[in-house]
């Protein structure tokens, strides 16, 4: 059995408005994760982004279920931002997709089990296909889609599957609620909400050029790409607003 899973630790984070983010790069997650699955302890990942700190903001569930993670990545360039502001350490992004490629590298090489829940049932095997052509000797133990009503069978199916790690693709704060309600049935190590990752992995849906990546401009692609997503843009000013205010008072 795993250790009972962890709330956030505090050393190498910063506290941005509430909320508490690592000011670990892919390299060292990485390897602090390593170190964990090998002494059999349990660990949740959520990404964390202008956005979901502003809804944090009214949302004290929200808020909690953030705080209470073992890693808050920061992903999203207002979050390095909020951080420069504020003199902190986060030098870079550490984005959802990106640290579950980070993820799927390690368990290829430290033969780690893995197993896909979430999306639709194309998608996800699609998904599996290619994350499989990419790491020819990663061991993919299973797999199930977001559209499964019987949990005990989705638990009974991901404990069966003797994985370590587990990517969950059901939108968020869904894939984190999940994760929070049945991670204690599970004999998983490393929990990761991915939102959309899976369609990214299937080839259904393109990442940003790697420019915009490399800038921190993916929202931006993505809202020239999405115009509709332009009402969720709004809040990365009112983030950086509300940083400063935070900063002179």
């Amino acid at each position: 059995m795993t250790k009972t899973i962890e709330s956030g630790i505090k050393m190498n984070k910063e506290n941005i408005l509430g909320i508490d983010v690592s000011t670990l790069d892919y390299d060292s997650l990485v390897n602090a994760i390593n170190e964990k699955i090998k002494s059999n302890e349990k660990m949740k990942i959520i990404a964390v982004n202008p956005e979901k700190i502003i809804m944090a903001q009214k949302d004290s569930s929200l808020k909690e279920l953030i705080n209470s993670s073992t890693y808050q990545i920061p992903d999203g360039i207002g979050v390095v931002l909020a951080s420069k502001l504020s003199k902190g350490n986060i030098q870079t992004r550490v984005t959802g997709i990106g640290m579950m490629e980070k993820l799927l590298e390690l368990a290829n090489k430290e033969e780690y089990n893995i197993f896909l829940y979430g999306a639709k049932e194309e998608v996800v095997k699609e998904a599996k296909e290619k994350i499989s052509e990419t790491y020819p000797d990663l061991k993919i133990t299973g797999y199930i889609n977001g559209y499964c009503k019987d949990n005990n069978k989705i638990i009974d199916e991901i404990n069966k599957s003797n994985a370590q790690i587990l990517f969950v693709a059901l939108g968020s704060p869904r894939q984190e609620l999940w994760i929070r309600e049945n991670a204690e049935r599970l004999n998983v190590n490393v929990f990761q909400g991915v939102g959309g990752s899976f369609d990214v992995f299937s080839g259904r849906v393109k990442r940003a050029p790697v420019i915009f990546q490399k800038t921190g401009l993916e929202w931006f692609y993505r809202l020239l790409s999405q115009p509709s997503r332009a009402k969720r843009q709004l809040a990365l000013p009112r983030f950086l607003y509300e940083v400063i205010k935070n900063k002179t008072t």
